[in-house]
């Protein structure tokens, strides 16, 4: 059995000529042929579906809302995919009717969907495909960023191992093979952090066969664990942006093979959205060969990863620290990242911050005002 997994497609206004005359052939004719030759060929689908747009409200969230017109999944089917993972921090970007509306439109384009529903327990099943005399159990969730369904809200299926775990063992039950996609991680940052490493090797501890991630807008490396692969970040797949730099206009498709004897991996790298529309085939691949090299030898080793990690946090400390500042005025925040003016953040509000953080029960009752407060309640 052959699985391709593709990372995040995302509508833009760039491509609105090409998709409304149906030229989809320069957007997806480069990796068509590798898309459909694969039994399941799976993308991650970044923004809703609009029917109607006036008939949409775009929720309130920090980020972009984001949104496709109903060509934007022709496009998609053109190119050989027949599945859609939706859960995705931007599927409840225009409510629950974007969300449903988003699993409507690729059903009947042939492709099935998994990750999101019209509520929770939607939203967790697991997605089935057969080949030939074999079942592959596709499951499909996502860090929580103002996309998660609940029990009487539409949305996607978010990242908890231990509802992972069950879903992981159902799946063994009905399936031959089982693969766990997962969205999350660090923006623009090309390594897993140590906890996504613990969480994804824990899945396949518990029997998955393998892990794929995506979100970060950037590839990452990849590992075999206990022989089964995990893909820490396939980067975007078809994701214009004002943002022109490698990290952002390169990514890679994963090709598993699933055998009983053992999975196999074929990494398969292009170029997206850089010099001109579409998603292009990588001819010379030396410096992405060498780039996955160096990435791998830092996932490959657990205290490695761990340091470079938090050299990255560091560089993000004035940002975090922000945060918690009074200060909402662009100006103020930089004199107070320059040290220019004084934090109002005593010590002791720094312990109880991270006391209510760190402890779960406190945790528990923080997130339930949190979400008081931004739903307006």
């Amino acid at each position: 059995m052959k699985v391709l997994v593709a990372g995040d497609y995302a509508y833009s206004q760039s491509f609105k000529d090409l998709i409304d005359t149906k030229r989809y052939d320069k957007l997806f004719g480069d990796v068509k042929d590798i898309i459909s030759k694969a039994d399941v060929s799976i993308v991650n689908y970044e923004n809703p579906v609009l029917l109607d747009k006036q008939t949409y409200k775009p929720i309130i969230k920090i980020g972009q809302n984001l949104c496709s017109p109903q060509s934007a999944v022709e496009a998609i089917a053109y190119a050989g995919f027949n599945v859609a993972t939706l859960a995705n921090n931007h599927i409840l970007d225009y409510g629950s009717s974007g969300c449903i509306d988003t699993i409507t439109t690729l059903n009947n384009y042939d492709i099935a969907t998994v990750g999101a529903g019209n509520n929770i327990e939607e939203a967790k099943r697991i997605l089935y495909r057969r080949v030939g005399n074999e079942v592959l159990g596709i499951i499909n969730c996502c860090e929580h960023e103002f996309s998660i369904a609940d029990d009487s809200r539409a949305g996607a299926n978010p990242l908890s191992p231990i509802q992972q775990f069950y879903s992981i063992q159902e799946a063994r039950q009905k399936a031959n093979y089982v693969i766990v996609v997962v969205h999350g991680g660090h923006e623009y940052y090309q390594l897993p952090s140590p906890r996504m490493q613990e969480t994804y090797r824990f899945f396949i501890d518990v029997g998955a066969d393998a892990v794929v991630n995506h979100h970060q807008h950037c590839y990452s490396g990849y590992e075999y664990y206990k022989e089964k692969p995990i893909i820490y970040g396939l980067g975007n797949f078809c994701f214009n942006s004002k943002l022109r730099n490698s990290s952002w206009n390169e990514g890679y498709l994963a090709l598993l093979t699933f055998n009983s004897s053992q999975i196999l991996l074929e990494v398969v790298p292009y170029i997206q959205c850089n010099d001109k529309l579409g998603v292009f085939l990588v001819t010379e691949r030396t410096d992405f060969d060498h780039k996955i090299k160096e990435l791998n030898d830092i996932v490959s080793n657990s205290q490695k990863l761990k340091a470079e990690v938090i050299k990255y946090y560091n560089d993000q400390y004035k940002n975090i620290e922000l945060v918690f500042e009074p200060y909402t005025n662009r100006y103020l925040l930089k004199l107070r990242s320059l040290k220019i003016i004084p934090s109002f953040v005593p010590l002791k509000k720094w312990l109880k911050l991270f006391n209510i953080m760190e402890c779960e029960a406190h945790r528990d009752k923080l997130f339930n005002v949190l979400e008081d407060k931004c739903q307006g309640r």
